[in-house]
């Protein structure tokens, strides 16, 4: 009878004991598995997350072999409209090129204010009348001058420019000679100007130097050297 109760007390300790223990593994479990998989699916969500956004639609304005002037080179023609994804952003832009610096340039649609629409014919008259005016005189110092003529130069209003060719023509009993840095400030004016003289009127780049240089009352000798 003894040996009987003895077997029958050792089965129920076993039966209590291995469901305790079951039960606790299982819950450890339960707490691990859900955190691996979080940091994972967070991980893969950030790498498919990729959208390719449009530029901020604007209006053309100029189309293709229009003539414009950007400030910093002068006259150019409207190659191309082009599109290209530039840092996930999908961007419209006019090829523009430079002739008379044989240089290429790239102009998002939305950064158009920088150009302008060539002169007109009204304005390149009033251009003309500016040529033949005096020119003025300055006390102030010639590195200030010359910073004062570059930024008309490169602001791309057209009217400022022919006042740079007038004021620094050679051609005057004021303005006996010219050092270095007055001739390529000159030449560089008289150069941005020609261009949209030649634009306008589409004329023969001969045919616009007799004009400006009538305007400005340069001779043939100077013409030459």
């Amino acid at each position: 009878m003894k040996k009987n109760k003895v077997k029958k007390i050792k089965k129920n300790i076993k039966k209590i004991k291995k469901p305790k223990i079951l039960k606790k593994i299982k819950k450890k479990e339960k707490v691990q598995i859900p955190e691996k998989k979080t940091n994972t699916y967070t991980a893969e969500e950030k790498v498919e997350i990729k959208k390719i956004k449009k530029q901020p639609t604007e209006k053309r304005e100029y189309n293709i072999k229009d003539f414009v002037v950007y400030p910093k080179h002068g006259v150019g023609k409207v190659l191309s409209i082009e599109k290209a994804v530039i840092g996930q952003i999908e961007i419209q832009f006019y090829k523009i090129f430079v002739e008379k610096e044989k240089l290429t340039l790239t102009v998002p649609i939305n950064q158009q204010f920088n150009l302008r629409p060539i002169a007109t014919i009204n304005q390149i008259n009033k251009c003309v009348s500016i040529l033949k005016s005096k020119p003025k005189i300055k006390r102030t110092m010639w590195s200030r001058r010359a910073q004062e003529y570059d930024q008309k130069i490169n602001s791309g209003k057209i009217y400022e420019l022919a006042e740079v060719v007038k004021d620094l023509n050679k051609n005057t009993d004021i303005i006996a000679d010219q050092s270095y840095s007055e001739r390529q400030l000159f030449e560089k004016a008289y150069e941005r100007l020609k261009s949209e003289f030649e634009a306008v009127l589409k004329i023969k780049p001969e045919e616009v130097q007799k004009k400006m240089d009538k305007a400005l009352g340069r001779n043939k000798s100077l013409i030459e050297a």
